[in-house]
């Protein structure tokens, strides 16, 4: 059958958009790395690590909404149902839509509650990995030129993980499996996990249960809405229980299970009835082989007690290859540790520069980098950005101790009188001075 004009036009431009996303990436990357060269030059090379992250994530974030037409035949495609004959009401303009998907409020006929149903924009998975295949082929660049650090191997992993994130039978699974998890080890679940609605989940079609909230980045202007003093004792109780359920949930994740979600950006967290977390999108989950969660737990102990060689070890443990370019190595790689693996900033710091002269990144070149432990460097990142946007300073290290000893404990790597903390993480740790 002939295609009209119309129809040849849209085929052209679908198979010239990786073309031009290419052309884009690339563009941006060398406008990117030729500024973080002015920048060293200048003297400022903590510019650049900003610059990478504003510029670089904008691509993965830049797909439109996908028109309501297109959103139909996905669903009743997907579905093999008319949209009529599934819900009572649809909201066909969405409540939120990123690079992969886009989700709707709506409802179920015969039921008394909202759904959110996520619906995959189509051909975007083809642009999403021409961009990682980009990302690679920049990582191979960089890593060579200047920055002595395992960049092609984390892109590796992302290429893979970012890759999960089209199947959302799979998130599904992934959804109920960490839901059921934290309900059955804790008395309340430190996190809302949005519960699957029964058959109703395809490879590009997901309905969830609707949760309400308030995005975490709109946490300050809620608070002043409520009329509470956003500097005050009330706001600051309310975001010491938001980040300390947070990293409760973590800790349990990863050290307790190995399996968690590895997404903790802002747009992800809600907050729900004062200061209750959900965490949504289960999209980008891990499993980490026990091995690495027993070695990150060993290496979590490490920092959390200052302690250089044990660190040293844990590395070695976990994989990471490194040489050091300096005279005092124990001392940087404890440095590095730190900075990759722990949330805490040093005394007088607000932001982490780990591209500046005087990083231990420059001092200690990482060589190779457990593709698996990406996500969990990922996780530790965000949460960190996450405390400094609420203004609290924090060690997760510290506060997952007593669950790495735990997790320590049961494969028989600790001795139970090695266990400094274990009775205080049964009566409760986060009560001990969880941020000063």
């Amino acid at each position: 059958m002939p295609l009209d004009f119309k129809d040849f036009q849209e085929k052209v431009s679908i198979g010239f958009r990786p073309w031009q996303r290419s052309f884009e990436f690339w563009a941006r990357a060398v406008d990117i790395y030729t500024g973080y060269k002015i920048a060293q030059i200048l003297g400022k090379p903590d510019l650049a690590p900003a610059a990478w992250v504003r510029r670089l994530v904008t691509l993965c974030d830049q797909a439109p909404a996908t028109p309501p037409n297109m959103v139909q035949l996905v669903l009743e495609k997907e579905l093999c149902k008319n949209v009529d004959e599934m819900f009572e009401r649809f909201e066909w303009d969405p409540i939120g839509s990123a690079s992969i998907a886009q989700v709707h409020r709506a409802r179920l006929k015969g039921d008394k509650n909202d759904v959110v149903v996520k619906v995959q924009h189509p051909g975007v998975q083809e642009l999403m990995m021409t961009d990682l295949r980009n990302l690679k082929a920049f990582a191979v660049f960089i890593q060579k030129a200047d920055i002595k650090f395992d960049f092609f191997s984390v892109c590796k992993e992302m290429e893979k993980q970012i890759g999960y994130e089209f199947d959302f039978k799979r998130e599904a699974d992934a959804m109920d499996r960490i839901g059921t998890f934290l309900r059955k080890i804790n008395r309340k679940a430190p996190v809302k996990v949005p519960r699957v609605i029964p058959n109703a989940v395809t490879r590009r079609v997901l309905v969830m249960e609707y949760i309400d909230g308030v995005p975490i980045l709109n946490l300050g202007d809620e608070i002043k809405k409520r009329g509470i003093n956003p500097d005050g004792k009330m706001a600051a109780a309310a975001k010491q229980n938001i980040l300390k359920s947070l990293t409760l949930a973590y800790g349990q994740m990863i050290l307790k299970s190995g399996f968690f979600h590895a997404d903790p950006h802002p747009g992800n967290i809600l907050i729900c009835n004062g200061s209750e977390v959900a965490l949504l999108d289960y999209g980008q989950v891990k499993d980490l082989p026990n091995a690495l969660r027993l070695g990150y737990a060993n290496l979590v102990l490490a920092i959390a007690d200052n302690d250089h060689a044990r660190a040293s070890e844990g590395f070695r443990e976990l994989g990471i290859d490194t040489v050091s370019l300096c005279s005092n190595e124990q001392a940087e790689l404890f440095k590095l540790a730190q900075v990759m693996f722990d949330t805490k900033l040093p005394p007088g710091v607000k932001v982490l520069q780990p591209f500046s002269e005087d990083s231990s990144i420059k001092k200690v070149a990482v060589q190779a980098f457990p593709e698996e432990l990406f996500s969990v460097l990922r996780t530790v990142q965000l949460l960190r950005g996450l405390s400094v946007g609420l203004g609290i300073n924090y060690s997760c290290a510290e506060q997952w101790r007593p669950i790495a000893e735990e997790a320590l404990y049961l494969a028989g790597r600790l001795k139970a009188e090695d266990m400094k903390t274990r009775e205080q993480s049964k009566r409760g740790f986060f009560r001990r001075i969880f941020w000063r």
